[in-house]
């Protein structure tokens, strides 16, 4: 209202009298702010009594004697399904079960001979003994890693422009398959991560844990950058992680002022933050002296093979970058040109400046050197290169190390940052728990050495509203698709109400009861009879369309990773080998030229050279973050720059292009047809029946038999197509 008095004259106003101005209206300001200041506190104050911030309840399962309940899950379901008038839609079949449950705890389908097994085994333990079978397998823990690194924002390089390789994350991702796999108590998991070189110093396996600080995106730059702003990134991004991922809060949001909607004010971000103060991310030793010692020889050995290539690559292009260079210096500006012709004796202060600015502006970018070289010789450098790429895959390995964090010696301070803006540093902050939350009895932790340990035992403590809560919703949510509270990464007011909160809560309970076993809940859940229904619904019933009350099974589309291995299992060329460094494999010749260069084709993207690597499960293929490779974003893969809690299933002409024409799955169904002549012969039934068992884990029914024979009746040629159809089933990459 003020500012509608204020007459600006001309479109300008002395510095004397803008002064005057702005301090009338600094008492108005000032009262706006702490009137915004008390209703922030008055509503942060109402939504502490938020379910998410509560003690967990300790709800019994609803008393029924309804045959249909089988675990617990099954009592919460029926109950809120019975007090709606719904009945739960009928058992999936025995074959669709025995499919769903491979795809859903190891991530790929049954073979025959394991699907015959269930399918010939009759007593009331089949299927109790099936998932015990699952559950102890190695692909487990794949499996689940798919997932949590989704979350964590795993990715083997650190993304933006330079998106700089990361020689050991790969170990991080096989400790995260390796602590599934052996059900590492969830506690001591979280701990690890947080802090395993603080609380287990003596352990390898917690300090490689510890790659989960730095997994998020982080930028790194070339020349110039300011350090702080850096500095900054890095932490923002270890707070966000343990906010989404942990706590399942958007804390982030706290990061420039206070949260808007949950009880998290901004110097509680902060606080948060100071837990990290110290922490730098680092790749840490784990290899023996004698392991340094090898690898030093073998770089050595590796490094003289190199020598003579690249002292015929330096004579090919030294001329012409000599002559690059007096192209460029002939184009300085005046004052730089004489900085450089005066004798490096003889150059003051600002002349030795200039003269260093001046030689990296006349240093020739390689494209510049190519430019000038003849063809002939050209060629020949071409083939130099070739060579010394070849040579290049053969570099000896990194000795044996952890990406992991260190600690500092001392803790720099924490300041609240106005707008988040490091140049506006506010008041010092100690490291400290939410308010919101509080402490369960845990020291935060002052000196540099410790804080994360803190932060961890705090997490991990009993009492926790949070922790508990937030994995077995990602349980529930990996298992029957979509999770009891929406949002996985949000239980805040903004992730909406639990659907079940009881279930939540029992289920909270019992897996701290449990030891933090992932697998007992897992268990618990894929024995309900809720997690064995089928997935349609009675012809125009719109009763809970959503199916926020389990009526029926969500049905959704494989995740990318899943369709592609589910395509090797099928081809039979799947190779099921684990763990190891990240295997890059072909991509298509257009994305190469888009993504790097097509001045000079280069090796900037050199294909591991096992070619039976390349069949390795989608797990293990190198995860860069800027380029996708096309057949994985097509299908909704993340980029690993954010935390992914749930992921996206998009509908698009590029999925059916892929699966139709893209080089990956036209080799795979050729194969998937040989693997069929070669087990069939010309024998039309078996064909059909292989084909099915292979891709369905089923046999055909009598229509689906009728129009295959027909199919292949035209002849042996038609199997190829046939083979690629079957693959593109609406059945093959949907979870049944």
């Amino acid at each position: 209202m003020l500012l509608s008095t204020i007459h600006w004259h001309n479109g300008t106003v002395p510095g004397a009298r803008i002064a005057v101005l702005f301090a009338a209206l600094l008492p108005f300001a000032a009262a706006a702010q702490a009137a915004d200041a008390a209703d922030q506190r008055r509503r942060l104050q109402a939504v502490r009594g938020f379910w998410a911030f509560q003690p967990i309840a300790d709800p019994q399962p609803p008393a029924t004697a309804s045959p249909w309940v089988r675990t617990p899950v099954d009592a919460f379901i029926l109950a809120k399904l019975t007090a709606a008038g719904l009945q739960p839609a009928p058992p999936v079949s025995k074959e669709k079960l025995l499919r769903r449950v491979y795809l859903d705890l190891i991530g790929l389908p049954p073979t025959p001979e394991e699907a015959a097994q269930f399918l010939d085994d009759r007593s009331p333990r089949a299927y109790a003994d099936l998932v015990e079978r699952l559950l102890a397998s190695p692909h487990y823990g794949e499996r689940w890693a798919l997932k949590w690194l989704d979350v964590a924002r795993y990715a083997d390089t650190d993304g933006f422009e330079r998106d700089g390789y990361r020689e050991h994350a790969w170990r991080y991702r096989d400790y995260v398959v390796r602590a599934f796999n052996a059900d590492k108590p969830y506690d001591r998991f979280v701990q690890e991560q947080l802090a395993g070189d603080e609380l287990f110093p003596h352990d390898v396996e917690a300090l490689i844990a510890t790659g989960f600080n730095g997994a998020g995106p982080r930028h790194i730059v070339g020349g110039n950058q300011d350090k702080e702003e850096s500095r900054q990134e890095v932490l923002s991004e270890m707070t966000a992680g343990v906010g989404q991922v942990f706590l399942g809060l958007t804390v982030q949001c706290a990061r420039c002022h206070d949260h808007k909607f949950d009880p998290i004010a901004q110097a509680d971000y902060y606080r948060l933050q100071a837990f990290f103060a110290a922490t730098d991310p680092a790749d840490r030793n784990t290899a023996s002296t004698d392991a340094l010692l090898q690898h030093e020889a073998a770089v050595k050995a590796y490094e003289k093979r190199l020598v003579p290539v690249r002292k015929q690559l330096k004579q090919i292009e030294e001329p012409y970058r000599e002559k690059a260079m007096e192209i460029k210096r002939a184009k300085l500006a005046p004052h730089f040109r004489a900085a450089l012709d005066t004798p490096e004796r003889d150059r003051g202060e600002e002349q030795r400046r200039l003269a260093e600015e001046a030689r990296k502006q006349i240093s020739p970018m390689w494209y510049e050197v190519v430019a000038l070289i003849p063809d002939e010789q050209k060629a020949r450098r071409r083939k130099l290169r070739g060579r010394m790429h070849a040579l290049e895959l053969e570099r000896p390995d990194p000795a044996a190390a952890a990406f992991a964090v260190a600690n500092r010696d001392e803790a720099p301070p924490t300041h609240v940052l106005k707008v988040g803006d490091y140049r506006h540093k506010q008041e010092l902050v100690a490291p400290a728990f939410p308010a919101v939350l509080g402490s369960f009895g845990v020291d935060a932790g002052q000196s540099a050495r410790g804080r994360r340990a803190s932060l961890a035992r705090w997490l991990t403590a009993p009492e926790h509203p949070l922790t508990a809560r937030v994995m077995v919703n990602r349980i529930w949510e990996f298992r029957m698709g979509s999770g009891l509270a929406p949002d996985p990464n949000n239980l805040g007011l903004l992730g909406g109400m639990p659907t079940h909160p009881e279930l939540l809560d029992f289920l909270a309970r019992k897996f701290i009861a449990l030891g933090w076993s992932v697998k007992a809940i897992d268990r618990m859940i894929v024995l309900s009879n809720a997690y064995r229904l089928a997935a349609e619904t009675a012809a125009g019933s719109d009763a809970d369309a959503d199916n926020e009350l389990y009526r029926r099974a969500n049905r959704r589309r494989l995740e990318a990773e899943t369709i592609r291995d589910s395509v090797l299992a099928a081809s039979g060329r799947l190779n099921r080998a684990a763990g190891g460094k990240p295997v890059r494999v072909p991509i298509e010749r257009e994305v190469y030229d888009l993504i790097f260069t097509e001045a000079e084709p280069d090796n900037l993207w050199p294909v591991t050279p096992d070619e039976a690597q390349h069949r390795r499960r989608s797990l293990y293929l190198l995860n860069r973050r800027t380029v996708r490779l096309p057949f994985l974003a097509n299908f909704d893969q993340p980029d690993a720059m954010t935390s992914c809690a749930v992921r996206s299933r998009s509908t698009h002409a590029l999925q059916a292009l892929s699966m139709l024409n893209g080089r990956f799955m036209q080799t795979e169904s050729r194969a998937f047809a040989e693997r069929l002549r070669a087990s069939c012969g010309s024998g039309v039934r078996c064909l059909v029946d292989r084909s099915y068992q292979w891709t369905l884990a089923r046999g055909p029914s009598s229509e689906e038999r009728r129009l295959a024979e027909e199919f292949l009746t035209g002849g042996q040629a038609r199997l190829d197509d046939y083979a690629l159809a079957m693959l593109n089933r609406n059945e093959f990459v949907y979870r049944p």
